[in-house]
């Protein structure tokens, strides 16, 4: 947009130590099998969609913000990348006869490592919206809506429609930069004073800030807000409810279409079987299933 417990953890020294621990730099890891769903068996007919330069060392390289607990974050070992996320796609790649190797990387160089082959698949809770839809395919595999965060009561009374003069936490490069910079324009045309939006590089940086009283609120995808208020022990609540529920979209390069395609009969696939349901219950994001996945939607 990241365990049992350092990347939102109950305090700011477990939120430290995942930002030195991630600190923007390449680590991988392939998800732990305690920890994450076992890859179904592999379906011939999608894995011969897929195309010969990934399919030669049976591995994927996933390219992922791994700040952004519970969709992709670190483990304890801090290098190992899990979350409900990793264990959809690992489901996929599965799906296509495919290992999942996972890239941590900043969210924003995501789209663009895709494109120039860094990266063999973006996967890293992307809102699907039309300017990413220029850049590359996107697969669509579920549905979430921003969330507003604050200290618990809401000690700066911050007000998600006229949050005017507050200091609001967001996560760089995100669909809530354009929105809390649009409620911070509404502020001033009416003459009142601006947000200070406080852009962080990582996920759990946003949280810290908000839990050290540095800033008054945040606003991240749901599931992120929900889960950053159970880690840090009740020191933060929802404010409000989630809006603008949109899909999140696995990104594939523009050129493969095809492997776009299998990717989502893939999705499809762990649907029917039911692994798409155990997975998303497992971490509690049951509210987020979407039914039909599909390319670029």
């Amino acid at each position: 947009m990241r365990r049992s417990a350092i990347a939102l953890g109950a305090g700011l020294a477990a939120t430290a130590l995942v930002v030195s621990g991630c600190g923007g730099q390449q680590q991988q890891g392939t998800a732990n099998p305690q920890q994450t769903a076992k890859a179904p068996a592999a379906d011939p007919k999608l894995a011969a969609m897929v195309p010969d330069k990934i399919k030669a060392d049976g591995k994927i390289v996933v390219g992922t913000d791994s700040t952004y607990a519970p969709a992709e974050f670190l483990d304890q070992d801090g290098k190992t990348v899990i979350g409900f996320d990793v264990d959809l796609f690992n489901a996929v790649a599965g799906k296509l006869g495919l290992r999942a190797e996972y890239v941590s990387a900043p969210f924003g160089a995501i789209i663009t490592g895709v494109s120039s082959g860094k990266y063999e698949v973006g996967v890293s809770s992307f809102t699907i919206n039309d300017e990413r839809k220029q850049q590359a395919n996107m697969v669509s595999y579920f549905n979430v809506g921003t969330q507003w965060a604050t200290k618990k009561s809401n000690p700066a009374g911050v007000s998600i429609d006229e949050p005017c003069g507050k200091r609001i936490a967001v996560q760089k490069d995100t669909v809530q930069v354009p929105d809390i910079e649009a409620r911070s324009k509404k502020c001033t045309d009416a003459g009142k004073p601006a947000v200070t939006i406080d852009q962080y590089q990582g996920q759990d940086q946003a949280t810290a800030a908000v839990v050290s009283g540095k800033d008054d609120a945040m606003l991240a995808d749901y599931p992120v807000a929900a889960y950053a208020v159970r880690q840090t022990n009740g020191q933060l609540e929802l404010l409000g409810q989630q809006y603008e529920a949109a899909p999140y979209g696995y990104v594939i390069p523009k050129d493969q279409t095809q492997f776009a395609q299998a990717v989502a009969e893939a999705v499809k696939a762990i649907i029917a079987d039911g692994t798409y349901a155990e997975i998303l219950k497992k971490w509690g994001v049951e509210q987020g299933a979407l039914a039909n996945p599909a390319v670029n939607p």
